[in-house]
């Protein structure tokens, strides 16, 4: 990395995002700034364009149930109590109210996608976390053992998420979930816009 890439992206993250520390020197913005904030703006428009999905009332507000969903379309995938630190850094000034609003929703989840933070689980790990539930190693577990482990193991499961996953993972004809399918229909590929 070259003295200017490192110093302007350095520069980047101790003025959060705005601006370049060689702009600030009195050099012109250079090129790395100018290409970063074009993938801000890019990435900002994809916020809002995800938020503006769940803001039933056109004000810029979504109820905060509402949050992990948007996050996830986003291509991150938070657990709840990262979920939970997410909205606090959301909710940090004010008193919670049950609602969001998208200007501080924005600027803290365009540094969540520049910082590439809650990336989605390596398709090997999921495979060897099935793999390590099916006992019998035959490629499947069944509706019950499924339903057991995510409710009673770990972080559970609440009813509306179990719901939510055995309507896309079961498999209708044998009532099982044949994970190997499962994986492959959960894999979110890596957006390749954000910066390096």
């Amino acid at each position: 990395m070259s003295w200017k890439r490192y110093f302007c992206y350095e520069g980047k993250r101790a003025n959060g995002i705005n601006g370049c520390m060689l702009q600030t020197l009195g050099f012109p913005n250079c090129w790395d700034c100018r290409k970063l904030d074009g993938a801000v703006a890019e990435i900002e428009k994809k916020i809002i364009e995800a938020f503006e999905v769940f803001d039933h009332e056109c004000n810029k507000t979504v109820d905060v149930r509402e949050i992990g969903s948007i996050v996830r379309s986003l291509g991150c995938f938070p657990t709840e109590a990262e979920l939970h630190e997410l909205l606090a850094k959301v909710e940090e000034e004010e008193e919670p109210t049950g609602y969001i609003h998208l200007e501080k929703f924005l600027p803290v989840m365009t540094k969540v996608l520049l910082d590439r933070s809650y990336r989605p689980i390596p398709e090997d790990v999921l495979l060897h976390a099935f793999e390590a539930l099916d006992e019998n190693k035959c490629g499947y577990l069944t509706e019950d053992e499924l339903v057991k482990y995510m409710t009673e193991e770990g972080e559970p499961f609440t009813e509306e998420e179990m719901e939510e996953m055995l309507s896309s993972a079961l498999d209708p004809e044998t009532n099982t979930v044949l994970y190997r399918d499962y994986i492959s229909m959960m894999i979110v590929d890596e957006p390749e816009d954000l910066p390096q």
